[in-house]
């Protein structure tokens, strides 16, 4: 064994934390002009954006369904959601899987960016705004060129968890 080595120590001169580590993963995404993110282990997965099969008396926001691998899954457009006017879909659109629970739920947006880290330290408290669109928001990451919205995809679509089918 090398002198002043243990097995355990990185060397005198780092000054490295735990707390250095503490971040969250996240993946970003377009809905309009905003930048929103959620964190990667609710995501199952990423699509193109594919034919949606409507489904009658369903919320507004729910596009429909589709069959992903032998699973129908709900689609929900954040997009009305979030009471933004309607858009054309373009080619960046995207379909985000996600597990909820023990459902599974696409979202469509306009394009998926990045995944990215970023320091617990640098996610501010939601801002105090009207309180049911703070619902939605968890945190607000504070990144040196932008801010992300990060979202609470278990309040988003809370009402389309309990929408007839």
């Amino acid at each position: 064994m090398k002198p002043g080595f243990d097995g355990l120590n990185r060397g005198s001169n780092n000054r490295h934390s735990p707390d250095d580590d503490a971040s969250k993963q996240l993946v970003s995404f377009r809905v309009g002009d905003e930048e929103f993110a959620l964190e990667i282990l609710r995501v199952q997965e990423i699509i193109r954006h594919q034919r949606l099969t409507r489904v009658p008396n369903c919320p507004s926001f729910v596009e429909g369904v589709i069959n992903l691998r032998g699973r129908v899954i709900p689609v929900i457009a954040l997009r009305k959601r979030f009471g933004m006017e309607h858009k054309t879909r373009e080619g960046d659109t995207r379909i985000v899987v996600l597990e909820l629970g023990d459902m599974v739920v696409g979202i469509i947006v306009e394009s998926v960016p990045e995944v990215l880290r970023v320091p617990i330290k640098a996610i501010a408290e939601p801002p105090r705004i009207i309180e049911s669109q703070r619902d939605y928001v968890s945190g607000v990451a504070k990144l040196p060129d932008r801010l992300l919205i990060l979202l609470d995809v278990d309040r988003v679509l809370a009402p389309a968890k309990s929408a007839p089918a």
